[in-house]
């Protein structure tokens, strides 16, 4: 595995993102340990389902033979696609931030962010490893339009995640009434004006996000 990972110029960006997720979760334990309380331990399990999307893609880069596959391609792409807001939900986990607290607010804070930050580096290098899957079939001025609706389709499936409380495998476990749930913000758009004015805003804060990421890559 680590020889893959050399091979396709991955192991030192996974060494430092399984680094940068070590130390979130030895954040958390260490505010168990101070506080008594397990309230922010969820976070390592947000962490976990932020991390799906990467190891999804990363597979299909560690096995190009797989893209002359195309039932397991798609099936990956589709899985990918399901699991990617998680990877930038973790944002919202701010929500739970209380000024009064057992430990001080900044530590909270820094504790949330740590666990956010990681999970938006799995989630962007997941979409770069999409860009480039995509950069074989079109071009990169369409490629840039996906993943600006990737980004944006992402904010909508965190607002189901946050709001409405549904996961990425409800797709499977109820799905009639995940499905319903979204028909009727398509159809009836001005009696959700929360659900939009979140998407578009959101999904502007993640377009925001990304692409300055994107643009610093490729100045350097």
């Amino acid at each position: 595995m680590l020889e893959l990972l050399k091979k396709q110029n991955r192991l030192k960006i996974s060494t430092l993102l399984a680094v940068m997720s070590f130390s979130s979760f030895l954040l958390s334990l260490l505010r168990v340990y101070l506080t008594g309380s397990k309230l922010f331990l969820f976070l390592n399990w947000n962490l976990f389902l932020a991390f799906i999307p990467l190891f999804f893609s990363t597979l299909i880069v560690l096995n190009p033979k797989m893209k002359n596959k195309k039932l397991p391609l798609i099936l990956l792409l589709i899985l990918w696609i399901l699991f990617f807001p998680n990877a930038l939900y973790i944002i919202t986990d701010l929500f739970h931030l209380r000024i009064h607290s057992l430990m001080p607010a900044w530590f909270d804070l820094i504790l949330i962010l740590s666990f956010a930050w990681t999970g938006f580096l799995f989630g962007f290098l997941s979409l770069i490893d999409i860009e480039n899957l995509l950069s074989e079939y079109t071009n990169t001025k369409f490629i840039s339009l996906i993943s600006v609706f990737l980004l944006f389709a992402a904010s909508f499936g965190i607002y189901l995640g946050r709001y409405l409380r549904w996961n990425s495998w409800d797709i499977i476990i109820s799905p009639f009434a995940l499905i319903n749930d979204i028909i009727e913000r398509f159809i009836n758009p001005f009696s959700h004006t929360g659900t939009w004015g979140m998407t578009i805003l959101f999904g502007l804060l993640l377009n925001m996000f990304y692409w300055s990421i994107k643009f610093l890559k490729s100045e350097k």
